[in-house]
């Protein structure tokens, strides 16, 4: 496990806003459209063991579109697809196609099953690209808590893992107040519902859950926000996962929100959903720079 850098102490201490790695490259002028949403679209086989709907958020035009998963926090025991609902609806004003996705929940569900319905969500994209004109070779994930937990994992798993789905693997990643390493937490009753143990008894499925211990070079580019001052999630989970992303060379991008907690972090996080969209704009836009 790494330990806390001088700068996640400074930001812990002192409260300081930071953007690091932000490129200084061009960032293309953004899209302004209008969109219409599309709710309670089914998207799981029949066969699936849960139906599973997500809403689309489809920008006006012709297309094809990039296209990005949006995907709620809540402990992946609760929340549903409308809770990031003003993010999917500035994606579509931006000339995105938002689809906020589902997922089965805890501690009905455990670990995996979260990541192979959003896998599944991604699929669904791809299969169906071109009835909701989304360019499938531009598709990334955005979310928040739990969501951007299993958003960092669909970025991060590849193909030299057992979880690995080629046809469920973004192009970019956005996540906020993200649990990166669940072996950092001892205790609570989220993560262990989740998991279906303790760290303790189930170590090698805390492991293989985190988005940390799938970090390799190739990894999509990636944006961290979070509350300098969270207290459910550490800033530490933001630093730690950034380092190793740098060591790896995958492009990375980190935004420490000044006085904010986990919930007050997503409550008034309108600079890093501002620097978030930019982000998504010179990695998937087709007329973004290298």
């Amino acid at each position: 496990m790494l330990r806390h850098s001088s700068l996640a102490a400074a930001l812990l201490m002192g409260g300081c806003t930071l953007h690091q790695g932000r490129p200084d490259v061009p960032v293309p002028e953004p899209t302004r459209t209008d969109y219409r949403v599309i709710r309670n679209v089914i998207v799981s086989p029949p066969d699936w063991p849960q139906p599973l709907a997500a809403d689309i958020y489809q920008p006006r035009g012709d297309g094809p579109f990039p296209a990005v998963l949006v995907l709620y926090g809540g402990g992946w025991h609760s929340g549903d697809r409308t809770q990031l609902k003003s993010i999917a609806k500035q994606l579509a004003r931006r000339g995105y196609v938002a689809v906020a996705g589902s997922y089965r929940l805890a501690p009905d569900h455990i670990w995996p099953t979260q990541l192979r319905d959003v896998q599944l969500d991604v699929r669904w994209m791809r299969t169906h690209a071109a009835q909701w004109r989304i360019d499938p070779q531009r598709i990334g994930a955005w979310g928040y808590s739990a969501g951007a937990h299993l958003a960092a994992l669909l970025g991060g798993i590849s193909a030299r893992d057992a979880l690995y789905d080629a046809d469920a693997r973004v192009e970019a990643v956005v996540a906020g107040g993200t649990p990166s390493d669940l072996t950092k937490f001892p205790g609570g009753t989220l993560v262990p519902q989740f998991i279906g143990g303790t760290r303790d008894t189930h170590y090698a499925q805390y492991q293989a859950a985190s988005p940390v211990h799938y970090v390799s070079a190739g990894d999509p580019p990636v944006f961290l926000y979070h509350g300098g001052f969270d207290r459910l999630v550490p800033p530490d989970h933001a630093t730690d996962y950034r380092a190793l992303l740098d060591a790896a060379g995958v492009p990375c991008e980190l935004m420490i929100l000044r006085g904010r907690g986990h919930i007050t972090a997503f409550l008034t996080d309108g600079a890093a959903v501002d620097a978030a969209l930019e982000f998504l704009d010179r990695r998937l836009r087709d007329d973004a720079g290298p």
